[in-house]
């Protein structure tokens, strides 16, 4: 049985132009990949890209556990309490970075789910290594 936890998530820019705008995206957890977790963001529909496009941040959910408690993280994402209520992410690409204001309650429920789905030091439980290698095989 596949299990997972979706929680909705109105997020902000804080160095945007508009820094109180809110923009829909998801906190994603699977317990196939139990040592992650995501941030998605939905794409505006077009031609180029299709109905249903998104961009998903990967990040461990240990990193995530910890940003909102203290500063976290190195490189690509890092994430931090901010001001009372929120957690920041910093997320850094090829072509800049933007930070990311999320609800620290969002944030928190989120964490509570995935950790009932998998308790923190089960993770390798979760882990089907057979089924990743078939897969890395098959695709010769």
């Amino acid at each position: 049985m596949r299990m997972t936890t979706v929680r909705p998530v109105p997020v902000t820019f804080p160095g945007s132009a508009w820094p109180d705008a809110p923009v829909d995206a998801e906190l994603r957890f699977d317990a196939w990949l139990p040592y992650a977790a995501c941030l998605a963001f939905p794409l505006t529909p077009c031609s180029c890209t299709g109905s249903g496009a998104q961009v998903c941040w990967y990040f461990s959910r240990e990193l995530l556990d910890e940003g909102r408690r203290g500063p976290a993280g190195a490189g690509d994402v890092k994430i931090r309490p901010g001001a009372a209520g929120e957690v920041l992410f910093t997320l850094r690409g090829p072509t800049g970075e933007a930070v990311v204001s999320a609800p620290e309650e969002a944030v928190t429920g989120f964490l509570a789910d995935t950790f009932t789905l998998v308790p923190a030091g089960s993770e390798p439980d979760h882990l089907d290594l057979d089924a990743a290698v078939a897969r890395l095989l098959s695709t010769g």
